[in-house]
């Protein structure tokens, strides 16, 4: 099990974000933007390697995000509940996300075997998002979706600070 740390504030942005080990040597290199279909964000090794990348396939009704490692599709995240609770599945990975997404608490499994855990932790360098994940393998994978959830949760809370727009159709 390995431990990556990613600076809050710095997932969801538009900027280049740094993911780190828990000695801080940087690991992973996360770059792109959101926003619109056919978006994508891109992990590279320091080395500069491609080793998977998240891209947004539909915006209105239900977005989907496909998923890669390296440059083979390997799954589709979508939000599949929203009553009181998020619930998230990957297909292909049979991954499914469950716990407190708002405040950056949860898990991915596949069925009963835990993937990862997402979790705040503050370090003397700031407040970070701390992924622990089972297999080193899933971690490029487990990074992207992280940010696929926190740029939900991101366009969530800013659209309903939006004020609500008159026009057809209310009274």
């Amino acid at each position: 099990m390995s431990e990556f740390f990613i600076q809050e504030q710095q997932l969801s942005n538009i900027t280049r974000t740094i993911v780190k080990d828990e000695d801080g040597k940087s690991l992973f290199l996360l770059v792109g933007r959101w926003g619109t279909r056919g978006d994508a964000l891109t992990l590279y090794a320091m080395s500069g390697e491609l080793v998977a990348s998240i891209k947004q396939t539909s915006f209105a009704f239900g977005t989907r995000f496909e998923l890669y490692k390296g440059f083979e599709k390997v799954g589709v995240l979508r939000k599949i509940l929203h009553l009181n609770a998020d619930f998230y599945y990957i297909q292909h990975l049979h991954w499914t996300v469950l716990g407190d997404i708002k405040n950056h608490q949860y898990s991915i499994y596949q069925v009963n075997h835990k993937v990862m855990d997402m979790n705040k932790a503050t370090l003397f360098s700031g407040d970070y998002f701390s992924l622990n994940v089972s297999n080193d393998e899933d971690a490029p994978l487990c990074i992207c979706v992280a940010a696929v959830l926190d740029y939900w949760l991101y366009n969530k809370k800013k659209n309903a600070t939006r004020k609500p727009i008159i026009g057809w159709g209310t009274c």
